[in-house]
């Protein structure tokens, strides 16, 4: 038997060790992205259409209380079963496992973490348990990574905050019951001068317009936030003035776990597709996983994916134990993030003209993983945090 013929190719494990109500999780959300949500993505994604009935589901299996504390009506578990979590619903739909995502770490976390017992009792548990979808507004038409730009302002004015300007590329904003976002409310202090605000849906003034039509993600939805004297209460300030961008820097290091955990699943889900497709398929009078090619390309798939488990599972991790994650989420993100564009890509090419096909997954899986590499935060700028702290 030739050296091509033997190389084995094994399923992605599990490599890190998990407890068992990590590996519970895992089997459930596993299950039910498998039976609920495979089926239906690929009509999602052609019709641009957001799945409610799933959403729904995810609230009933308690998917967004899952890292949250029992006393709002949480599962009081970590970072790390959140993250399997996430990376099990994207192995199948990318846009579905998006919308958690968002929900979780960008629209309830902030409000958990900072809000105060008056804000995060008021709002938490209603984002726990599906009465209100969160979305969180940072980026506007001319401040994109640039965050510390800006423009949208707040002015107090009595007991209210008054806010005008516009956010862009929302997720969930068309079905959110409640919105973080930051504005300057004093522009003579830059950054420092930022702050954040919970901001309800039927606050006077706010409107959503719709999003653009996009490349990926499509089951996933977007839109615009617009605000012209938008009129909020002085108590949904959230934490205090001048904070916000610090907040959101943080929540974004939170976020990235979730966006690497994403990544990750869609290069497991294209990785699997490809590895079956090798193992089935014949081509010079044997299968294409003993042609070397199509073998070295499963062996380096195997090999990034592996690779960005470890280093998404740390930085869960470490955030779980309350040691300083920032730079390990960031890697993490970087490098899973990048790997799903390799491994979605390499995918089309082992499955060829079906992998081109849109009746195929991995063509979808790999219009999904662009997205990944831009949101909380470029690759650029995970680069430039990563050389920051080494060159520190």
């Amino acid at each position: 038997m030739s050296s091509t013929q033997s190389i084995a190719l094994p399923p992605i494990t599990h490599a890190l060790d998990l407890t068992e109500d990590q590996v519970m999780i895992r089997d459930m959300v596993r299950e039910f992205a498998e039976t609920e949500v495979a089926p239906q993505a690929h009509d999602n994604d052609e019709k641009h259409h957001f799945p409610v009935d799933l959403w729904k589901r995810m609230v009933e299996l308690g998917l967004p209380g899952i890292p949250f504390g029992e006393q709002y009506g949480g599962a009081g578990g970590d970072t790390l079963s959140y993250a399997i979590a996430v990376e099990e619903i994207a192995k199948v739909c990318g846009s579905t496992a998006l919308t958690l995502a968002a929900h979780v770490s960008l629209g309830t976390y902030p409000i958990y973490r900072w809000g105060g017992d008056a804000l995060a009792s008021e709002y938490v548990p209603k984002l726990i348990a599906g009465e209100y979808m969160g979305a969180y507004g940072l980026t506007e038409p001319n401040a994109g990574s640039d965050s510390g730009g800006t423009q949208t302002r707040a002015e107090l004015v009595g007991d209210e905050y008054v806010l005008n300007g516009r956010k862009c590329f929302i997720t969930n904003a068309n079905h959110a019951g409640v919105f973080i976002v930051t504005a300057v409310t004093d522009k003579s202090l830059g950054v420092k001068g930022i702050s954040a605000f919970v901001v309800p849906r039927d606050t006077p003034g706010f409107s959503i317009e719709p999003g653009e039509k996009k490349l990926g993600m499509r089951a996933s939805d977007w839109a615009s936030l617009v605000f012209e004297d938008a009129r909020i209460p002085k108590n949904h300030l959230l934490g205090p003035e001048g904070e916000g961008f610090k907040t959101f820097m943080k929540t974004l290091d939170g976020g990235r776990i979730s966006i690497g955990a994403l990544s990750l699943g869609l290069a497991e889900g294209a990785y699997e597709q490809a590895r079956k497709h090798a193992k089935a398929r014949e081509a010079f009078g044997k299968p294409l996983a003993a042609q070397q090619a199509v073998a070295f390309k499963l062996a380096n798939m195997a090999l990034d994916i592996e690779a960005s488990r470890h280093l998404i599972y740390q930085s869960a991790r470490l955030k779980d134990l309350g040691q300083p994650y920032a730079v390990e989420a960031a890697m993490g993100k970087l490098h899973a993030s990048e790997t799903a564009m390799r491994v979605t890509y390499d995918a089309i090419q082992v499955l060829g003209g079906y992998g081109y096909s849109r009746e195929y997954p991995v063509e979808r899986m790999w219009r999904d993983a662009k997205l990944c590499t831009i949101g909380e935060g470029t690759s650029e700028i995970q680069r430039l945090i990563i050389a920051r702290n080494i060159l520190r």
